[in-house]
């Protein structure tokens, strides 16, 4: 009873938040989901990324061991999505992504935070770092058939993560009043987050719905055994991998949908993947919470 109350406190806020969300659009309110996803990304995440890192308090090899362990799961993940796509004869440019990465924004970083604390958070933000510079370049070559993976390198996240891993490493801390303005801004990017991702999937036009759900289904097993197998296999300690668990088995991420709208992928299959697995996520989230913690 304690366990169920425990993982209910952890995920309420997550899913009542993105709930708002939903139902601010269903009651016809404006909501700009491009200009808050460009000020997020651009700037309150940057701010939580690198004040997280900042100021966290976890030993360096404990931070390395994550590090490693999340570049391996992403690339495991990414070798057998694609022999996933390519078994089954899937479009690559639609499918692959979606498969790989998961929504460690939106839900992975709120849920580390609630179930973990500032511990959480600092770990999470380290899987979360190594997702985005792996999206914003294989990611994008994939899903636009190609071209420049250079991307990343405009990316205000990337050098963050960079500058905070920097501060980390060499213990600095800038001054109190540019750190309390960085604290501000960051703690903005969480509650902002939840709830575009609630006005996101309620304004998806999901299609194919068997395919997605299976797929989704797929997803799960699969991002759920590569993190934990790893997990297991690079000694994390306790919290590090749990987060790890968590923040691979996120369900498909809005952004994949934006992104093959934008380089003319299949958008209604995506979008059916993200509704699906965001879906499922109520069910497997608290389950998997319940089984690391």
């Amino acid at each position: 009873m304690n366990l169920a109350l425990t993982v209910l406190e952890i995920v309420a806020p997550v899913f009542l938040l993105a709930a708002i969300g939903l139902v601010w659009v269903k009651a016809g309110f404006e909501y700009r989901v491009e200009f808050v996803t460009r000020l997020a990304m651009t700037l309150s995440v940057p701010c939580l990324i690198f004040t997280a890192l900042m100021k966290t308090r976890i030993e360096s090899e404990a931070l390395t061991g994550l590090l490693l362990a999340a570049i391996a799961a992403y690339a495991v993940l990414t070798l057998a999505a694609a022999l996933l796509v390519w078994i089954v004869g899937l479009d690559a440019r639609s499918y692959l992504a979606p498969l790989i990465f998961g929504n460690t924004g939106n839900l992975g970083l709120p849920l580390a935070l609630f179930a973990f604390g500032e511990i959480g958070l600092s770990y999470a933000v380290v899987v979360f770092a190594v997702m985005a510079v792996w999206s914003f370049t294989f990611g994008i070559w994939v899903v636009s058939g190609g071209g420049s993976v250079t991307r990343a390198l405009k990316e205000p996240l990337l050098w963050a993560t960079l500058l905070g891993g920097l501060f980390l490493w060499q213990g600095w801390v800038t001054p109190r009043w540019l750190t309390n303005t960085l604290e501000l801004t960051g703690q903005m990017a969480i509650p902002m987050m939840l709830i575009t991702l609630g006005v996101a999937v309620a304004r998806l036009n999901a299609g194919r719905m068997l395919q997605a759900s299976l797929l989704a289904l797929v997803k799960v097993v699969l991002c759920t055994g590569v993190a934990w197998g790893l997990g297991r296999l690079f000694h994390l300690d306790d919290v590090a991998f749990a987060v790890l668990v968590l923040q691979v088995a996120t369900p498909v991420a809005v952004t994949s949908y934006l992104l093959a709208e934008k380089y003319g992928a299949d958008s209604e299959a995506v979008a059916g993947l993200v509704v699906a697995s965001t879906l499922a996520s109520v069910l497997y989230l608290p389950l998997l919470l319940a089984a690391v913690l």
